[in-house]
């Protein structure tokens, strides 16, 4: 693993065309990718592990944006757990989707010992005017507590929240680790309109990404027929199924043993946004975004992810 490690920096070192990773000083993992008129704003994790360590360091979450896919805008730490009074521990995944004029930035975390939860993991929900903030907690509690759900027993299923928001306006979060959950939302996008519901995609583990194309739904997942982590993905008629499973699409990433997939559309062109432990002393703990480019077949499966370091081009 150290010998790949070390070849894919030297493959970014002297190749002139290399983009990948696409942020190179800070380390960032958990891409959620959102276009919002002409920019494309991506919120990521932030990785501040030492290099011996055994597990995460994740203190906040960053925003980076771009408008030729190329260039990358660093707007900094712009939420932490200390945002939401209930909180403690690290910032993992998270994503952040717009709606009426409003940025709703959907985080997980852990949850305090109080009278409201015994801890474990749970989801918060940030708002802002702006894409780039700046962001509070918009309901002063947690979204979703380890107490409300209860088909996995241990204390870290309530993790990496996707939401999306379908054409009729109906809004749904899935998240989960061990079993995939999701629930409807109001159109307060903070309340749940809904029971919530539990199922689990062949392979699944956690990091799911909910989305639309072409009138299929597509969820994205970290999956492991095989560990590490690989993403394989389902296809359905309706956001909340039935869910067909269509297989993996993007193997094992170079030097960490997660992934976790993003992706969207933008300028005509559909991307593909992931997590190595690629740069200079990277590694599971300490990983960098990626983008590659996103096909499709006629009939809409997707074509397997090919991950190199050369990234993808501009465009105006």
């Amino acid at each position: 693993m150290k010998y790949r490690n070390l070849l894919f920096a030297i493959l970014l070192a002297t190749s002139a065309s290399a983009q990948n990773p696409i942020i190179s000083d800070v380390f960032t993992a958990d891409p959620a990718p959102l276009v919002y008129r002409d920019t494309l704003y991506l919120y990521t994790s932030h990785d501040t592990a030492s290099e011996k360590a055994t597990n995460y360091k994740m203190p906040d979450w960053y925003v980076f944006s771009t408008t030729d896919m190329k260039n990358w805008k660093n707007h900094g730490p712009l939420l932490s757990t200390k945002t939401f009074s209930w909180a403690t521990g690290d910032a993992y995944a998270a994503q952040c989707v717009e709606r009426n004029g409003k940025f709703y930035w959907f985080v997980s975390t852990f949850h305090k010992k109080d009278s409201t939860s015994g801890g474990g993991a749970a989801i918060g929900v940030a708002v802002s005017d702006r894409p780039t903030g700046p962001f509070v907690d918009a309901i002063g509690k947690a979204l979703i507590t380890n107490e409300m759900t209860t088909d996995m027993k241990h204390g870290w299923d309530d993790i990496d929240p996707t939401v999306f928001v379908d054409d009729d306006g109906q809004a749904y979060m899935y998240w989960g680790n061990g079993s995939c959950k999701y629930v409807k939302l109001k159109q307060n996008m903070t309340e749940l309109a809904d029971t919530i519901k539990t199922f689990k995609p062949e392979h699944y583990i956690e990091g799911p990404w909910l989305y639309k194309r072409n009138g299929i739904y597509y969820l994205l997942y970290a999956g492991a027929g095989t560990k590490p982590e690989m993403t394989e993905y389902c296809t359905a008629p309706s956001a909340t199924g039935p869910w067909t499973y269509r297989g993996i699409i993007q193997e094992n990433s170079p030097n960490s043993f997660t992934t976790h997939p993003g992706v969207i559309d933008y300028k005509g062109k559909s991307y593909y946004f992931y997590h190595n432990g690629a740069l200079p002393t990277g590694g599971s703990y300490r990983r960098s975004i990626c983008i590659e480019y996103m096909h499709y077949n006629a009939d809409g499966t997707i074509q397997k992810i090919v991950q190199t370091t050369k990234g993808v081009d501009k465009v105006k």
